[in-house]
């Protein structure tokens, strides 16, 4: 007799096959597929996990009420508890308020400039880095749900979160436990269900709370430590758990960065390139949803994964530093902005609030601001501390280099202001139809670049709206043009304060006979947003 199941669209639905046929090493002899089979005849080829002993369980979102038709694949064809079982799923459409599953999961926008929901709704990313959120140092459920409260409070759309294989540490460190262990066991010999239990609480309460988790699936060097058999067991246990939630995908952390102690940098570093497009191809044939997929790393392998239409958002990093990471966010966010074919492009990682030195608030307001007018898709924060889940009584201790980058508690560097600053930001955006925003630095003159800073950054749609960011300090004296103004058009123009979100007017714009404005001083020696609204 055929499973009935009862299910509500977007949302997910798990159920559960086992077998009473025993196999001495389970997870790596059985791999179960479902295939699914939708009420317009599209048919889905969902990959189970491996829950333990003889169990395997399915996740499955339909997209559309209706009813589905489910059949099963097993690699042992022979046996008839996991092959050839039949069942059907009947959803009702969803009547909820969650954001995710109100609109849908994410897309690429028609623009190629921007993200989107399937139903069309725009999306902004604007993200917060929790790499190793999925460890006891972050508590659950107190911990974890205080830090997502404060997100969701501030405005953030997405929390990037690497599963299990963490960057900073080696293989089976045991600050990379969870409360059921490592997510494999030793040798990396099979996967460790208990573990990943325990994330789904986790991964499943970012998701209720309105976040979109960015799913991480290791940092770039475990591929030469596991090889790329293990890396793609991983990445299909990832797929099969998760990729039923609106989640999006990003192949691997630091993707061509060799292990911190590496005797050969250079092999690992070619070894890992090649390797990890070979898993990216992997990973796109295997997603039945077809989740965006990104790659979080330099250039030397982002190129390489693009050329192959493998990646669906660009993701930057600057790295950390002085004024030096300024420059390199400016010129690769340009850069980018202009690369073909087109693509979302936004800073993931510059010069985390409070690491090193030159990270404070007023660095948080600038990389925001010259990012999103310089046609970014959104931005992502860091706050140092937070990414790698402090606390008084475990602080995180020495990185493999030796030095520790600090030891700043999660729940006070979750307070730092640039996070607050940017979320005002964003807030401000929200005001406008922000994805169609194009950047205009030939709307200034002189107009800011990697080389001058100072100067100002503009972005807007021509005829409705300009924003203008100015870092500054902009001195008496000093002559800012506005240009292209459009004939008949009168704009409303007044100072926003990107540190409290205070409004100041600054008059009605009046175009010489050129189209041109001069820009009057901030009302203060510190970074402000000019906003002009037709």
């Amino acid at each position: 007799m055929a499973l009935q199941l009862y299910g509500v669209q977007h949302e997910v639905s798990e159920w559960a096959y086992a077998t009473l046929r025993p196999y001495a090493d389970p997870f790596n002899q059985v791999e179960l597929d479902a295939l699914v089979t939708g009420p317009t005849g599209q048919t889905w080829r969902v990959p189970a996990y491996w829950a333990g002993g003889g169990e395997w369980r399915v996740r499955f979102a339909p997209p559309a009420p209706g009813t589905y038709a489910i059949t099963t694949e097993a690699t042992d064809p022979a046996n008839p508890d996991l092959h050839g079982q039949a069942a059907t799923l009947v959803a009702r459409p969803y009547t909820g308020r969650n954001p995710l599953l109100l609109h849908g999961p994410l897309r690429v926008a028609a623009s190629r400039r921007t993200l989107e929901h399937a139903d069309g709704t725009p999306f902004f990313w604007f993200g917060d880095t929790w790499w190793m959120a999925l460890c006891r140092r972050l508590k659950w459920p107190e911990g974890f749900q205080q830090l997502t409260a404060d997100r969701v409070r501030k405005g953030f759309t997405l929390v990037q979160i690497v599963a299990g294989l963490y960057p900073d540490m080696p293989g089976f460190d045991p600050r990379g436990m969870n409360e059921a262990g490592f997510p494999w066991e030793a040798d990396y010999a099979r996967l460790n269900p208990a573990y990943f239990d325990q994330a789904d609480l986790r991964i499943n309460w970012v998701v209720r709370s309105g976040l979109v988790p960015v799913l991480v699936g290791s940092w770039g060097y475990y591929l030469p430590i596991m090889g790329a058999h293990k890396i793609k067991q991983h990445w299909r246990n990832l797929i099969a758990r998760w990729g039923a939630y609106p989640v999006m995908w990003c192949l691997a952390g630091e993707a061509a960065m060799p292990w911190y102690n590496s005797e050969d940098k250079p092999g690992d570093t070619q070894q890992q390139i090649h390797g990890w497009i070979e898993v990216g191809r992997y990973v796109k044939a295997l997603d039945p949803y077809h989740r965006p997929l990104t790659l979080h790393s330099a250039q030397e392998i982002c190129d390489l994964v693009q050329a192959e239409g493998l990646l669906d958002v660009n993701l930057i990093q600057p790295a950390h530093g002085g004024p030096e990471t300024l420059v390199a966010s400016v010129t690769q966010i340009q850069r980018e902005y202009q690369h073909q074919p087109i693509m979302p492009a936004l800073i993931d990682e510059v010069s985390y609030e409070g690491i090193l030195h030159y990270s404070g608030a007023e660095v948080q307001r600038f990389v925001f601001w010259t990012a999103i007018l310089s046609g970014a898709a959104g931005h992502t924060y860091g706050a140092n501390g937070l990414w790698q889940i402090n606390t008084r009584e475990e602080p995180y201790g020495a990185s493999p280099h030796g030095a520790t980058w600090g030891n700043l508690p999660w729940d006070e560097a979750m307070c730092l202001p640039g996070s607050a600053h940017q979320a005002l930001g964003k807030r401000l955006l929200e005001r406008y139809e922000w994805w169609r925003f194009a950047p205009h630095q030939d709307w200034l003159d002189p107009a800011g670049s990697p080389e001058r800073l100072d100067l100002p950054f503009a972005a807007g749609i021509p005829g409705k709206l300009r924003l203008i960011y100015l870092y500054g300090p902009i001195w008496g004296g000093t002559k800012l043009a506005l240009l292209q103004l459009e004939p008949g058009v009168s704009y409303r123009a007044f100072w926003w304060d990107p540190r409290t979100g205070e409004e100041l007017p600054a008059g009605t714009t009046t175009a010489d006979a050129h189209g041109q404005w001069l820009i009057p001083l901030p009302p203060t020696l510190t970074d402000w947003l000019l906003v002009l609204e037709a």
